[in-house]
């Protein structure tokens, strides 16, 4: 009796589950703005990028550049606070990121920070009135991208808000990583990042993004170096991108710093106070290349200012752009 019982559970609980096959768009990770038509999205450059707009399309234009390369804008959606402060904020995942069009590595690895510079003069002319004041704000590589646009266009931005670049050249950025990644391998982050391949290994982008986001997860483990207080909200992570990103840097290097000079108007650079491998002197040395900077501590935070340090980075950032206005 209990054996046909087993059995009639066994097939009731199997018969119960749907069965997702990961190939298939949506089953793994989100779609893409491909995959998906009633996503908001935008065609600049040759590729299709999801973007939103908020606020008054003629106040002052704060355009958000999230971290990476590789991370998306979700994080980042705070910033859609400035809209009562009058100002027009755009938000966009870059090429190959969040939910925006796939492209090949070798795309990334051959064309570097080019190509994302290119997409952001398309994104900004694309929502750009005549006359219209730009500001940029970026954390961690969309700092370094603001920074890598501003010294191709010093002209013109009217503002940029930096949270913990890197760095603007890639020997600041390569001695920031070394100290990020010199972690213990018997800490919870070495574990999550090596657990990822007893789990799947494939080649196509569902599941390098599915990938990705488990080996990120590292990032904010207990105890991690950057002092990210815990998981933060992203939509998929885009793993070709930041591959192609890191094959490029480590054969052409960059150097974002040749016309900065050039960039007198007052520039805000925030630093987190329990980013262990930041800090101050790290921070001093990377803005020194703008001639005219704010330097603030955001109390409280890790390198994720823009979700548990963002009570302590908006009045400042309020502040800041009241200058500009």
């Amino acid at each position: 009796m209990w054996t046909i019982l087993s059995a009639a559970l066994f097939v009731l609980s199997v018969s119960a589950c749907d069965i997702l096959e990961p190939g298939l768009p949506g089953d793994l990770v989100p779609k893409t703005v491909d995959e998906d038509s009633s996503l908001p999205s935008i065609a600049v450059n040759g590729t299709l990028l999801h973007a939103e707009s908020f606020g008054n399309p003629r106040d002052p234009m704060i355009v958000v550049l999230h971290g990476g390369p590789g991370g998306d804008y979700r994080a980042m959606l705070n910033c859609t606070t400035f809209v009562d402060d009058g100002f027009y904020v755009v938000l966009y995942d870059q090429r190959g990121c969040g939910l925006s069009r796939r492209h090949d590595k070798s795309l990334y690895a051959k064309s570097g920070p080019t190509l994302f510079i290119d997409d952001l003069a398309g994104v900004i002319s694309h929502y750009r009135s005549p006359g219209q004041k730009v500001i940029l704000l970026g954390k961690s590589w969309g700092a370094m991208l603001a920074t890598a646009y501003v010294n191709e266009h010093p002209g013109d931005i009217s503002g940029v808000i930096m949270m913990e670049p890197g760095g603007f050249t890639w020997d600041d950025t390569k001695e920031y990583i070394r100290r990020w990644r010199s972690f213990d391998p018997l800490d919870e982050s070495a574990n999550d990042a090596a657990f990822v391949d007893q789990v799947i290994t494939s080649s196509d982008h569902a599941r390098l993004d599915y990938k990705a986001a488990i080996q990120g997860a590292a990032e904010y483990a207990p105890g991690n170096a950057l002092g990210i207080a815990g998981p933060y909200p992203f939509w998929r992570m885009g793993a070709a991108c930041a591959m192609g990103a890191d094959e490029y840097v480590r054969t052409h290097s960059f150097d974002f710093t040749t016309q900065l000079a050039a960039y007198t108007r007052p520039v805000l650079f925030v630093y987190s106070e329990y980013n262990r491998v930041y800090g101050k002197t790290h921070a001093e040395r990377v803005s020194s290349a703008y001639p005219n900077v704010q330097l603030a501590e955001i109390h409280g935070s890790g390198h994720d200012i823009s979700t548990s340090g963002w009570e302590s980075f908006y009045p400042i950032a309020k502040s800041y752009l009241s200058t500009i206005r």
